[in-house]
C-alpha cells in the first residue's frame, strides 16, 4: 500500500459493498442486467479505488462482527471487507453475500493458513473470544498479515505477549481495538484533562456494565472469556482511568462478586461485579466499576478547579462531553460523532500504509492485561496488590 492521509481521499470513495458497488456499476438494474455477481462488483471497485484500501478478513461473524464490523466497513475510507473466516458454512456465505465478498474468499478455522496465499488479504481483524486472540494473531502473522484484534488482547499477559513478539518477528502491524480511543468525546475529556482546564487531576471515576443476557454464551465461560465483567466491559473502565490520567497505575485492591443460584454466574470464576481501585504515582486515584447485573455508562475525571466526564461514554452512538471549569456554567460543547469501528480501522490502514506506530498497539493490551491479573490477584487475597511492570 502507498502512503495514504486523510485529505488526500475523496469524501466519497467507492466501497466495496453492494449498495455502492451497484451505483458504481451505474445501477441495480445494469448489474442484473449484465448478470455481473455482487463480490466480482466489489472486487472492480476496489481495484479502481487503488492500493489504498486495506483488504482486512474478518475472522469470527458473531454478533459484534454481523451488526458493527462489516457495516462499518462500508463507512471507511481506506479499508474493505475482502474475506470472512468462520466455523458456519451457511452463515459466512449470507454475510459474504450481504456485503459483497467474493465467495472464494471464504475460510474456516482449518483452513485460515491459507490466506497467505490471498493478496487481496492485507489484514486479520481477530473478532472471537478472548481466550482465541493469541492464536488466530500468531497464525494471522505468521501468514504474512497485518493483525487488529478486539479487547481484551487476551486471558493473560503471557499470551499477549506472545501476540507482539509473533507480530514483531513477521514484521507486521498489531492493533488492538480500543474503539473510545478513536471516538472524539473520549479525547476531548484526554485533552481537557491534560491541558488542565479544570484544574489538576485528582480523582477518576469509571463505570463500565450492562445487563447480560443468555446463560450459554461464550462470555460465561471462564475458558473462553478468562473471568467475569472485568474481562469484558470492565476493560473500559480500566482503559479509561488509564488513558485520562496518562499514567499508569502502581498499586490495586478490588472486590468481586457472583449471585448465588443465579445461572448466568454458574461458573465460579465468572464474577457478576468487580469494583476496583487504582493508586497512579502522580497521587491520583481512580476508583473503577464493572458489571454484568447493572447499567454503568460514565467517566468523570474530578479536578482542583472543576470536572470534565463523558457520559454515556462507551455507547456505540449519542457518546457526550461535559465539562465544568467554574466559569460559568457546565459547558456541552459538540465535539463531533464518529462510527467508532470505522475510524478504528481507517487509522489501522493509515499506520500499515505509512508505516506508522498505532495509537493502541500489542503493548496497550499487555498493560490492561498486567492491571487485570493484579485485580483479580487483589480480589482474591484481600490485599492492596503492586502491578507488575512491562
Amino acid at each position: 500500500m502507498k502512503p495514504i492521509s486523510s485529505s488526500r481521499v475523496p469524501s466519497t470513495p467507492i466501497f466495496p459493498t453492494r449498495r455502492n458497488v451497484l451505483r458504481a456499476a451505474g445501477g441495480g438494474i445494469l448489474a442484473a442486467s449484465l448478470g455481473v455477481p455482487a463480490w466480482s462488483l466489489a472486487q472492480q471497485a476496489a481495484g479502481a479505488a487503488g492500493d489504498r484500501k486495506l483488504g482486512f478478513a474478518i475472522v469470527g461473524i458473531g454478533s459484534l462482527s454481523m451488526n458493527q464490523i462489516l457495516p462499518a466497513l462500508a463507512k471507511t475510507r481506506h479499508c474493505y471487507a475482502a474475506a470472512i473466516v468462520s466455523g458456519h458454512p451457511d452463515k459466512a456465505k449470507a454475510q459474504a453475500e450481504k456485503h459483497g465478498i467474493d465467495p472464494k474468499n471464504i475460510y474456516n478455522y482449518e483452513n485460515y493458513d491459507s490466506i497467505k496465499d490471498n493478496p487481496a488479504i492485507q489484514a486479520v481483524y481477530v473478532v472471537l473470544p478472548n481466550a482465541m486472540h493469541a492464536e488466530y494473531t500468531v497464525r494471522g502473522a505468521k501468514a504474512g498479515k497485518h493483525v487488529l484484534t478486539e479487547k481484551p488482547m487476551e486471558v493473560t499477559s503471557a499470551k499477549c505477549r506472545e501476540m507482539i513478539e509473533a507480530c514483531r518477528t513477521a514484521g507486521k502491524k498489531l492493533m488492538v481495538a480500543y474503539r473510545l480511543r478513536y471516538e472524539p468525546n473520549n479525547m476531548a475529556l484526554i485533552d481537557t484533562v491534560q491541558k488542565k482546564v479544570c484544574g489538576d487531576l485528582k480523582i477518576i471515576e469509571a463505570g463500565a456494565g450492562f445487563m447480560i443476557g443468555d446463560p450459554n454464551q461464550w462470555r460465561l465461560e471462564h475458558s473462553l472469556s478468562g473471568g467475569g465483567c472485568l474481562m469484558d466491559i470492565g476493560v473500559y473502565a480500566l482503559n479509561a482511568s488509564r488513558y485520562i490520567s496518562r499514567e499508569e497505575p502502581v498499586e490495586v485492591s478490588a472486590f468481586t462478586h457472583r449471585t448465588n443460584g443465579e445461572p448466568r454466574f454458574a461458573d465460579p470464576y465468572v464474577e457478576e461485579h468487580c469494583n476496583f481501585q487504582l493508586r497512579f504515582p502522580s497521587g491520583v486515584l481512580a476508583s473503577c466499576a464493572s458489571s454484568y447485573s447493572t447499567s454503568l455508562n460514565r467517566f468523570r475525571a474530578d479536578c482542583t478547579k472543576g470536572w470534565a466526564e463523558v457520559e454515556p461514554a462507551l455507547s456505540y452512538k449519542g457518546v457526550k462531553f461535559r465539562y465544568d471549569d467554574r466559569k460559568g456554567d457546565p459547558k456541552t460543547p459538540d465535539v463531533g460523532s464518529v462510527d467508532h469501528f470505522a475510524t478504528e480501522m481507517d487509522h489501522f490502514a493509515e499506520c500499515v500504509a505509512n508505516d506508522k506506530e498505532p495509537r493502541t498497539p500489542g503493548e496497550e493490551g499487555l498493560k490492561d492485561l498486567l492491571v487485570i491479573e493484579s485485580i483479580y490477584e487483589a480480589a482474591e487475597s484481600g490485599k492492596t496488590v503492586k502491578v507488575h511492570g512491562m
